[in-house]
């Protein structure tokens, strides 16, 4: 079983690569509608179990609060970028200049949270339950994207 730091990087890997791929699409395209719902819906179930699941237990001790609350009000802001890059057609060159504004940003919070808040947490949570905490968030983090999948078949049925 994966700690929670091993998970959250193996997801923010996967990130990385999301954002490399809907960089290299172009327009209006089926490629990049694809490659963006995916990386939203997961980037949203990430985002969520995180909270729920590490930066609750970060920010429950004194010395976690200033990087915790830090990291969860960087999460509302990349949450409002991508709303926006939502409410903008694909083909506009306004969606690709909001996407690589996301993209940096984004890229800048999962370097943070691995260089800087992974210290922060193991000396403020410690070692013991890091793989409970890992379980937990990948339960989490499936349940928000049983729900996204869910909302989805609702639309269609609509």
């Amino acid at each position: 079983m994966s700690t929670i730091y091993e998970t959250l990087k193996q997801d923010h890997d996967r990130h990385r690569k999301m954002l490399s791929l809907i960089a290299d699409t172009h327009g209006d395209s089926e490629e990049r509608r694809e490659a963006w719902d995916k990386f939203y819906n997961d980037v949203s179930a990430h985002a969520a179990a995180e909270e729920e699941t590490f930066y609750s237990k970060l920010i429950s001790k004194e010395d976690g609060q200033p990087e915790g609350r830090h990291s969860v009000a960087e999460h509302k802001e990349l949450d409002d970028l991508m709303e926006e890059l939502n409410e903008i057609e694909f083909s506009s060159p306004a969606w690709l200049t909001k996407f690589k504004d996301l993209k940096h940003r984004y890229e800048h919070h999962i370097d943070e949270e691995e260089q800087d808040i992974f210290p922060v947490a193991k000396k403020t949570i410690g070692d013991d339950g890091t793989e409970k905490i890992g379980s937990a968030f990948e339960t989490r983090k499936d349940a928000e994207l049983d729900l996204v999948e869910e909302k989805a078949e609702e639309k269609l049925e609509e």
